[in-house]
This record gives C-alpha cells, sequence and structure tokens, in this order.
C-alpha cells in the first residue's frame, strides 16, 4: 500500500482574513461560517489543537491533515520564545517552514503562561518580568515585543498582549487589570500597524475581552474590544476554575456585545459539553489541551461517552475505539489492545489516544456545523451533551 502523499499548501499571500457568516441556528445563537487565511479556509464551528512548542504532542503533522483533519493549530508565543527561540524560528522561515505545518496557525501571546507563573513573574505598566521555566535566566515581554514575537513566529492569527486574571478574584483587582489590559491592547495594535509581516502572507491581530466572572467588566470590556474593529475577537479569563455556568454566563454577556459578522474565539475551552454549550451561545473557535493531556493519561474521548482505558471492563473487549467517527486510529485498533498499551506505559498508547480525541474533538465540530446548517443544532445539542459526556 503506497503512503499518502501531502502536497505543500500553496499560501495565497494576498489573503487578508476574511469571515463569512453563512447560517445561524433558530434556536440558539449557533452560527455556522468560513474563515479564511493565507494558510487556507477554517470551516466554523472549528476546534483548534495545541500545539505549544511547534508540536501538537504525539501527534504527526501528517495525522492532522489526513486522519483529525485540523484545519487551524495553535502555538504558544512563551514557549516559542524560550525555546527554540526566535533566530532559530525566522532562519527557518517562520513556524510553518520550521515545523512543516501548511496549514493556519494561531498564537497565544504568553499571557496565560505569565499568569501561571505567579510566584515568578512582575506585573507593571511596561509590560511584565519573568523568569523563564527552564534555566531561570529573566526577560521582559511588553505589548510592543510581543507583536514583534509573533510576527517572527509567522502566525495567521496573532493574540493581543493581555493579563489573563485569576478566579476568584476581587472586583478591584479585576478592574485595575482590565483597564491595564485595554491600555496593553492599543499599544500592540499601534505595534502590530506600524510593523509589516516577515514572510510575505497576512497576518491578523485579535483583541482579548477580559473582566473575570464580573457582568459590568465584561460589558465595558466586550464593548471596548469591539470599538478596536479588528476582524476578530477572542474572550479570555474563563475555564480558570469558575463553575461552568459562570462561564457561559459570561460568554453569553460578551456574545451578544461583540460584532456578529466577526468571528469569536472563547480561549482554552474545554470540555465537549462547554464547547457545544458554548457554540449555542455563539462562539466560532475553540482550543484546549483536554484532548491530548488526557489522552495521554488514559482517558477517551468517543461519540459514546468517555472511557477510561485503565478500566479492567476493557481488557477484553476486541471492538473498535469509535467506529461512528470515522478515521484510520479509530476503526483500525480495539479497546483492548489500546487497554494493553496504556497500562504497559507504550508511548504508542499516549500516541493513539491522542489521534483518537482530537479526531473526536473535530468530528464533533464539523457535526454542529452541519447540524447548524440542517436547521436542528439545538435538538441535538441537547441530546449530543449528555451522550458525550456520560462514563462507560
Amino acid at each position: 500500500m503506497l503512503a499518502t502523499i501531502i502536497k505543500p499548501f500553496q499560501t495565497n499571500s494576498n489573503q487578508i482574513l476574511t469571515f463569512d457568516l453563512q447560517y445561524t441556528d433558530t434556536n440558539s445563537k449557533a452560527r455556522a461560517g468560513t474563515l479564511a487565511t493565507a494558510h487556507g479556509k477554517i470551516e466554523t464551528p472549528i476546534f483548534m489543537p495545541v500545539g505549544t512548542v511547534g508540536t501538537v504532542k504525539a501527534v504527526h503533522q501528517r495525522e492532522l491533515e489526513t486522519d483529525i483533519n485540523a484545519q487551524i493549530i495553535l502555538g504558544n508565543t512563551y514557549h516559542l520564545y524560550l525555546r527554540p527561540k526566535l533566530e532559530i524560528i525566522e532562519k527557518a522561515g517562520g513556524l510553518h517552514k520550521f515545523n512543516g505545518w501548511n496549514r493556519a496557525i494561531l498564537t497565544d501571546s504568553g499571557g496565560y503562561q505569565v499568569y501561571s507563573l505567579a510566584a515568578n513573574r512582575k506585573i507593571k505598566e511596561e509590560g511584565v518580568v519573568f523568569q523563564s521555566h527552564i534555566d531561570g535566566s529573566k526577560h521582559l515581554f511588553t505589548p510592543e515585543n510581543v507583536m514583534d514575537i509573533q510576527r517572527t513566529i509567522g502566525a495567521d492569527i496573532i493574540m493581543a498582549f493581555d493579563e489573563c486574571t485569576p478566579y476568584p478574584c476581587e472586583y478591584q483587582y479585576a478592574k485595575k487589570s482590565l483597564e491595564m489590559t485595554h491600555r496593553w491592547l492599543k499599544r500592540c495594535c499601534d505595534r502590530f500597524d506600524s510593523t509589516e509581516a516577515k514572510y510575505n502572507y497576512s497576518q491578523t491581530l485579535f483583541p482579548i475581552v477580559q473582566g473575570s466572572t464580573f457582568k459590568d467588566l465584561r460589558e465595558h470590556s466586550a464593548e471596548f474590544i469591539a470599538s478596536m474593529q479588528r476582524e476578530g475577537n477572542a474572550i479570555g479569563g474563563l475555564s480558570v476554575g469558575e463553575p461552568a455556568e459562570e462561564m457561559y454566563a459570561m460568554t453569553e454577556v460578551v456574545c451578544d456585545i461583540l460584532p456578529k459578522d466577526k468571528p469569536r474565539y472563547l480561549m482554552g475551552v474545554g470540555t465537549p459539553a462547554n464547547i457545544l454549550e458554548s457554540i449555542a451561545l455563539g462562539i466560532d473557535m475553540f482550543d484546549c489541551v483536554m484532548p491530548t493531556r488526557n489522552a495521554r493519561n488514559g482517558m477517551l474521548f468517543t461519540s459514546q461517552g468517555i472511557l477510561n482505558m485503565k478500566n479492567e471492563k476493557w481488557k477484553d473487549d476486541f471492538s473498535s475505539l469509535d467506529p461512528t467517527i470515522g478515521g484510520y486510529v479509530s476503526t483500525f485498533y480495539t479497546k483492548a489492545y489500546l487497554r494493553h498499551l496504556v497500562v504497559s506505559g507504550e508511548l504508542l498508547g499516549g500516541q493513539i489516544a491522542s489521534i483518537q480525541n482530537l479526531t473526536f474533538y473535530l468530528w464533533l465540530v464539523r457535526q454542529a456545523r452541519q447540524h447548524i446548517i440542517d436547521g436542528d443544532f439545538y435538538a441535538w445539542k441537547e441530546k449530543m451533551v449528555k451522550q458525550v459526556m456520560q462514563r462507560l
């Protein structure tokens, strides 16, 4: 059997990011559209596999393209800046050429990593001084140099530099943080608009709505972000420990304010149920480490529910992992074999589980899109939330 040959994608250097909103659901705020970038079109709703340091853990680019059919992946400014460092990425011609990924890339600005390094960073008006988790060296991230770094990485979609507040946090802290994030955003926009892309294709800047779980702060931030009139917008500072009901409430508040004709990206979310419920509120784009991180611990997401592959019950179950969603891994490997790999600590176990979980996540958002087009999304969503979250 001949191996599949992937032809390099021909970058459209003239393509400026556009969003075509094509369908809306009659019983919810769910939408289906098409996002066009220099590295291809993205059908929304979409899930973006997380490739923090230039790789989606345990998954080849070939599998991302052919089996999983990811249309866009995420990279991280903080991690790529520290390793392999910008000079290597720039010398390669940008991250697309460095890692061989021919489709779109979005880069997180590093704001979340700075938030998670609370013991090793200092936030001030200029930016954030932090210590590398690799060697302890000190670095400064400012709104300006974070734009420059992401320009050099070469992402199609660049995120603004912000502060992600913890949960819970005091109202005054969230308000002060939000005001600084807005000041930083103006500096991000000024820097981005005064610089050029390095690799002969268009790049786009997305601002980020903050405000913790305070309705008035979220409303104020969403209005400010909408006034910046960028090509797309993001919602940050959620899925950081707050109850799901609060996450949904804040998401709905923001979606009711952000422009309807531009894509909305809910950062770091989440479980299959989180994704379906957030699609119903009007979100178009998602990312989360859950499918790959949980896969490496033996948790499998399927169209029928969640499996713990370490459980004895799968020891002699020779049925496929998930024939409903299709794909080589889902239909070829059995639960018994995957359990054997997982309990034996074999690397292949984490690889198979990662591909299965990502295939499922991409299948789920494609199904959501089709049901939005067909006009029965809400009823389907109500059934699927219960089905995909049940423990088998």
